[in-house]
């Protein structure tokens, strides 16, 4: 693209070229586009092109649009695409991809697409779907240089050299040492190879007893393992030993990267990843799914304000008192929310740890609390000029910032526990529960003084 066009143009062209199928002006722009680029366009075209574009361009190039592209609009449009074209472009990827975008086709469409690789590489994609994404099986890459034990290094360097061409797609650190059971028996350097003595075995070479983790282990675990061993990979084994494939420190951090985006996202509303060159119809739908239970459970919330309407005509000042303390209340619950999801993905906490969490969290609620609410009593007090509403308004605001921090520091633990999405639910009904019972404190204690608050 030339410096003075822009963006605009360059779809424009882009969508032209598809509709005339040309192929060739397609592969040469799209080979030259920087990444930032390449995201911006493909991005923007609608679905029909997007799945067009990819048939047209030759497999490598498509590899890069993929990539360039959100995992969730990636695996739609592979999953839109003919098989053939499917299966051309997943050869131009490592197993691991390959694994992560069959495991979102539908089972007929994976198995077509599987039927067309060769039978070593649909192997390979196969032993890796089974896996789910959070555990090591999942985050691995069972590309890996494993020779046997009893080879000498002659011959270990021999096979290597002969594999040469295989191996230059591969990342490779260690030598892994299998024996006749294919299980994990060591871990050999290239540098220890490579200095050794050419009729030494590898098993008088090789770092015995090598760390390795299970093919089942969680992602937090992982993540503690590298946090305390500074290695770029470990071996994953299953439960007969047998080496499966290598999980790599990148490879945990950007699981835990995509985690924490997600969390995000769910406290937030956005249940399923959106772009928005999603169809409207869509990117509706999803949001009016949260948003619906959302009403529900405001309109709960309200019902307690209509319940004491006679209360609030009769101090109308209280209408002023009842956002702030639903608005405090509520921050400082989701501030205990925030720590217990950090903890709970750090693996600081247990889910079963509940009372404990409570304990912590109520202690720092009445101190809180406390503060807050002479801080609110005193401004209502001066407003007014009637200390029982201050003081009303006050408790109010102290009891209910002890409540939201009890549920906000307890409910992820409790949604954990019940195998829910913490990020999903702990937001709305902290929300909810807190309006609710700042709402029904402050017009119930209102209504027990009213006399004194004329």
């Amino acid at each position: 693209m030339s410096a003075t066009e822009t963006t605009r143009q360059l779809i424009d062209r882009v969508e032209a070229w598809i509709e005339e199928q040309n192929a060739v002006a397609l592969a040469d722009c799209f080979r030259n586009l920087p990444v930032d680029e390449t995201i911006l366009v493909a991005s923007r075209l609608d679905t029909d092109d997007q799945i067009l574009l990819l048939e047209l361009l030759p497999p490598d190039v498509s590899v890069d649009v993929l990539h360039a592209l959100p995992f969730a609009s990636a695996s739609d449009l592979v999953e839109e695409i003919s098989p053939a074209s499917a299966a051309e472009i997943l050869g131009e990827m490592p197993p691991s991809e390959q694994a992560d975008l069959v495991g979102e086709m539908q089972p007929e469409q994976a198995e077509a697409v599987l039927a067309l690789l060769d039978e070593s590489n649909a192997r390979r994609v196969k032993s890796l779907v089974r896996y789910p994404d959070d555990v090591a099986g999942g985050l691995m890459d069972n590309h890996f240089l494993a020779l046997s034990r009893d080879l000498t290094v002659a011959a270990a360097i021999e096979s290597i050299r002969q594999r040469a061409s295989e191996l230059s797609d591969y990342d490779v650190q260690y030598v892994y040492v299998r024996d006749v059971q294919n299980s994990l028996v060591g871990v050999l350097r290239l540098r220890d190879l490579l200095l050794a003595s050419d009729e030494t075995r590898l098993d008088r070479v090789m770092i015995t007893n090598p760390r390795s983790v299970n093919d089942y282990l969680p992602l937090d675990d992982l993540r503690e393992f590298f946090t305390e061993h500074q290695y770029l990979g470990v071996p994953v084994v299953n439960e007969s030993g047998q080496m499966m494939g290598v999980v790599n420190r990148t490879a945990v951090e950007q699981a835990l990267g995509e985690r924490n985006a997600d969390e995000f996202l769910k406290a937030r509303g956005i249940i399923q990843e959106e772009l928005r060159t999603m169809p409207l119809i869509t990117r509706s739908r999803r949001r009016l799914m949260w948003l619906s239970a959302n009403i529900v459970l405001n309109v709960i919330a309200a019902s307690v304000i209509a319940a004491y309407e006679e209360t609030l005509q009769q101090v109308i000042a209280l209408a002023v008192f009842l956002p702030i303390i639903s608005d405090m209340s509520g921050c400082s619950g989701n501030q205990a929310v925030a720590v217990s999801m950090r903890e709970l993905s750090l693996g600081l906490v247990e889910p079963r740890e509940v009372m404990r969490v409570w304990l912590k969290e109520v202690s720092v609620g009445i101190i809180n609390g406390f503060a807050l609410g002479v801080l609110l009593a005193g401004l209502a007090w001066l407003w007014q000029g009637n200390v029982w509403l201050g003081g009303v308004v006050g408790l109010a605001l102290m009891i209910n910032t002890t409540v939201a921090v009890s549920i906000g520091g307890t409910l992820p633990l409790i949604m954990k526990l019940l195998r829910l999405d913490p990020a999903l639910a702990s937001g709305p009904i902290l929300t909810t529960v807190t309006d609710l019972f700042g709402f029904f404190l402050v017009l119930g204690m209102a209504t027990q003084v009213l006399h004194l608050l004329k």
